[in-house]
């Protein structure tokens, strides 16, 4: 799981990067690599549930991103666990 806050990255290139950030996003998600993604309500940032194997991983991952420079990731290791939603 990650927290990743959006830092000194101002609106007019969060706008001009957006229509790119979210192709790429969306490519990631339909290859299983982001399986969910909740926007912060104050949009300074995006909580991402990730399927990776370690921190190399994550940052190869998603330094294909144009918001990349911005973040800055906190990863909190959590485990899939496919018995609770049977």
């Amino acid at each position: 799981m990650l927290n990743i806050q959006l830092d000194g990255l101002d609106n007019e290139t969060r706008i001009k990067l957006l229509p790119k950030e979210q192709e790429m996003v969306k490519a990631l998600e339909e290859q299983g690599t982001i399986v969910e993604t909740f926007i912060k309500l104050d949009m300074s940032g995006i909580f991402i549930v990730m399927a990776a194997t370690d921190t190399e991983e994550v940052h190869s991952k998603l330094s294909t991103l144009p918001y990349y420079p911005y973040m800055k990731i906190e990863i909190i290791p959590v485990r899939f666990d496919n018995s609770i939603n049977q």
